[in-house]
């Protein structure tokens, strides 16, 4: 436990000195070559759902099996190559600095005043339309990615690694990957990415949950109390319609005093959010910047709680040895 723990402490440390190089080999696109083979032989003819939970499984497999095995093998040669291998491994499947650049690639010509730069910036991140956003909107698509993949691409894979080590940290980024890449629901996937969207639920319900109350306390200068925060989380974050992402945008919504949600458009197509937090303030540019910071201190705070548990169980752990609870 307490080498998972040092691991994840130093996969943290890496991800904000290096982040993701995109020209630097990364196990996620191997993975998602790796589901983009098998959904190409699979995802075709009868039982399309059977053959989804098939490739999730192979996925899983393969992922966890190779991971397991090189960190294994790490530790056999000692301890500390074990841990910096894991964390090497951890590290990778984690997007602290990579969520803040994005924010932040938003938020300098939206400062400037460069709309249409910032637009531009926006679709690198979202999948919705945004030749038409205004200042408010482009701020809100920004501040809504930030804070939806707080989970998924920080605090979700640090949960995995504290249970499972590095192995789970990747098999967590499998599942994540899958329902990216298969996990909708329309003609094509909605059979066969079933189990990859339902799992990927399921991995992610209590991660989110436990981002969004530590959000709470990751951002004092809020105009609510903490317990005001808490009720307008619990109010608005099951109005969005994935189960474990409103918990993530609602914290931000109600921390920094806005309103996320509303309108989007997707290639023309109009959907309309559901919305989370109250008005109190305009959606401004330093707004991206804030939401940057409750993402960073809320991330450490899930890591504090975690190194609490993991002591918490060593000195259970060693009393249960050491009889003294008997």
């Amino acid at each position: 436990m307490l080498y998972h723990l040092l691991a994840m402490t130093l996969a943290l440390i890496i991800d904000r000195l290096i982040g993701d190089p995109p020209q630097w080999p990364h196990p996620v696109r191997w993975i998602g070559s790796l589901i983009a083979f098998l959904e190409k032989r699979l995802n075709k003819g009868i039982q399309r759902r059977q053959k989804g939970v098939w490739m999730l499984l192979a996925v899983l497999l393969v992922t966890g099996g190779l991971s397991l095995l090189l960190i294994s093998l790490s530790y056999v040669i000692h301890p500390i190559v074990g841990v910096l291998i894991e964390a090497i491994i951890i590290s990778t499947t984690i997007a602290c600095r990579s969520l803040k650049e994005a924010g932040a690639s938003v938020y300098e010509p939206l400062q400037a005043g460069d709309l249409q730069e910032a637009r531009v910036k926006l679709s690198y991140i979202v999948g919705r339309d945004t030749d038409n956003l205004d200042e408010a909107d482009i701020t809100r698509g920004a501040i809504e990615t930030v804070a939806e993949n707080t989970s998924d691409g920080v605090t979700a894979p640090l949960f995995w690694a504290f249970l499972l080590g590095g192995m789970g940290a990747m098999m967590y980024r499998a599942v994540n990957t899958c329902d990216s890449m298969v996990g909708y629901q329309n003609e094509r996937y909605g059979e066969f990415g079933w189990a990859s969207a339902k799992f990927d639920d399921i991995v992610n319900w209590f991660p989110a949950r436990l981002t969004g109350w530590l959000m709470v306390w990751s951002y004092p200068e809020s105009d609510y109390s903490k317990k005001q925060v808490w009720s307008i989380v619990r109010r608005d974050a099951k109005k969005h319609p994935s189960p474990n992402s409103g918990w993530c945008e609602a914290a931000v919504a109600a921390q920094l005093g806005i309103e996320l949600g509303g309108m989007n458009t997707y290639k023309g197509q109009v959907s309309h959010r559901a919305k989370m937090g109250e008005p109190l303030h305009e959606k401004k540019a330093a707004h991206i910047l804030l939401a940057n910071k409750i993402m960073q201190r809320s991330s450490l705070l899930f890591l504090l709680t975690l190194w609490i548990g993991g002591l918490l169980y060593e000195l259970a752990r060693t009393w249960g040895e050491s009889g003294l609870f008997i």
